[in-house]
């Protein structure tokens, strides 16, 4: 009959992604004890990258790095085969902020160019950074700082970490730039299509989310601007208007212009890590889901990227979620056949976040009857 596929992205603030595939297995043997399960968890570049690669069977070596402000962090990048894994959210990310508290003006990408430079150090000459979930909109001026360019002002002094700091910046030297970059190949996974200045960039877009008032969003983006004819300068290319050069507060421009990197799907890139495709094949179910099943899942998030390669691969998908506010219709054309969101059994949100694991199962439970039973799969509702 084949498996049943497991290919969830986390529920932010409650599961991981893993976790979530755990939940369900166990609720998809209480119903159906033989069922074949294979759990795939899945991410979109942001929270959960690391997570998936682990999953994937990718090891993780600890790194301990610089946060998004200076606080040492204990992270890590996951690798296997010569491929580093290296998600920003574990180290330039907003959960890394001490105490919860913004620092829009301030927060830095060093220790995301740490974590590269120590899988550079080791010999790997593939790395794939998720940048979702950043703290900083410093351009990604913190990660090359990290690997070996000098930021300096007009009186030659280093200037200091975050983005507002980039106002002052009169020249950038890549002279002692990390050798290892020259062999290496950078692939960004990315879910937005941002530009890095003006109303649609870096700053504007994402920065209020990083605590920046109105004032804040102007400075950032000058300074960015700024860092952009600067990076010109010393590299002669011009990615500011490249699709995703505004992702993670600008992360995305300086993997693109001084690190010669590209940019793909996240959810694509973290698919074929994964090995998404090989474990579709023989499949007769696919399970996917993440916490909030709505307009977002339909432009790019995980859930979407799994049923759009299942229905390539002839199988059926179905979603879970924490909540959900997609119609039939919305879900239809996503490819998702029928969603299950835990508020239809604990509509009381705090509740249903704290109880995931246990609600879970029994969507699980549902989901077999719905879809497994009595020979249903492959052709369940169809």
């Amino acid at each position: 009959m084949g498996h049943v596929l497991l290919a969830p992205d986390k529920f932010k603030g409650s599961l991981s992604g893993s976790q979530v595939a755990e939940h369900l297995a166990a609720g998809l043997r209480a119903e159906l004890p033989d069922l074949a399960v294979r759990l795939v968890p899945v991410a979109d570049g942001g929270d959960g990258t690391l997570d998936a690669a682990r999953t994937a069977g990718y090891r993780l070596v600890p790194v301990t790095a610089w946060g998004p402000t200076g606080e040492p962090v204990r992270t890590g990048y996951a690798t296997r085969d010569g491929v580093a894994v290296v998600e920003l959210a574990d180290v330039s990310g907003l959960r890394r902020l001490p105490g919860g508290r913004h620092a829009p003006l301030d927060a830095s990408s060093f220790g995301t160019g740490e974590l590269i430079a120590a899988a550079l150090d080791a010999g790997c000459h593939r790395i794939v950074l998720g940048i979702g979930g950043s703290a900083c909109t410093d351009g990604g001026a913190g990660l090359v700082a990290a690997l070996g360019g000098r930021l300096l002002d007009a009186a030659g002094q280093p200037v200091p970490h975050g983005g507002a700091a980039l106002a002052k910046l009169a020249e950038l030297d890549l002279s002692g730039l990390h050798p290892g970059l020259a062999r290496a190949q950078i692939v960004v996974a990315s879910d937005v299509d941002n530009p890095l200045l003006g109303p649609a960039g870096a700053a504007a877009v994402y920065g209020p989310q990083k605590g920046a008032d109105p004032d804040d969003v102007a400075l950032l983006d000058s300074a960015l601007a700024r860092w952009a004819d600067v990076v010109r300068a010393a590299t002669g290319r011009d990615e500011i208007n490249h699709a995703g050069a505004g992702a993670a507060g600008g992360v995305g421009y300086a993997a693109l212009a001084v690190l010669g990197g590209s940019l793909r799907s996240g959810i694509e890139l973290i698919a074929e890590l994964v090995g998404l495709g090989e474990q579709l094949a023989g499949s007769r179910l696919v399970i996917t889901g993440e916490g909030s099943l709505d307009d977002q899942t339909l432009h790019g998030k995980a859930p979407a990227g799994v049923a759009n390669a299942a229905r390539q691969a002839g199988v059926p998908v179905v979603a879970v979620a924490g909540r959900c506010s997609l119609t039939d219709a919305q879900l239809e054309s996503a490819g998702i056949r029928a969603a299950y969101a835990l508020t239809d059994l604990e509509p009381d949100t705090t509740r249903s976040m704290a109880q995931a694991g246990p609600l879970l199962e029994r969507v699980a439970r549902r989901l077999a009857r719905d879809w497994l039973a009595d020979g249903h799969g492959s052709d369940a509702q169809a």
